[in-house]
């Protein structure tokens, strides 16, 4: 397992309760779960709704349409969160 961070933006940054977060985790797939995990029911449930409609970027790298149990995390990489955002 790595100690990654993961950066949560808009409205991410609302539904995680946080802007970043440091966690454990081998891949993207352990990294989410973590983080979910870390939280109160209806917390976890509203960052749930927004992971689901978010793309990642993990050091600066889109993860694109690979699973995410399929990436996996350097020591010390960077998650970032980008849900959608409007207006193009």
């Amino acid at each position: 397992m790595a100690m990654v961070t993961i950066r949560y933006w808009a409205a991410a940054k609302d539904a995680a309760g946080v802007p970043a977060e440091s966690l454990d985790a081998g891949t993207l797939a352990d990294a989410l779960s973590a983080a979910l995990d870390s939280r109160d029911r209806e917390r976890g449930e509203r960052l749930r709704g927004v992971l689901a409609r978010s793309s990642f970027l993990i050091d600066g790298q889109p993860a694109g349409v690979r699973p995410h149990r399929e990436i996996t995390l350097a020591e010390t990489a960077v998650i970032e969160v980008l849900p959608p955002f409007a207006g193009g």
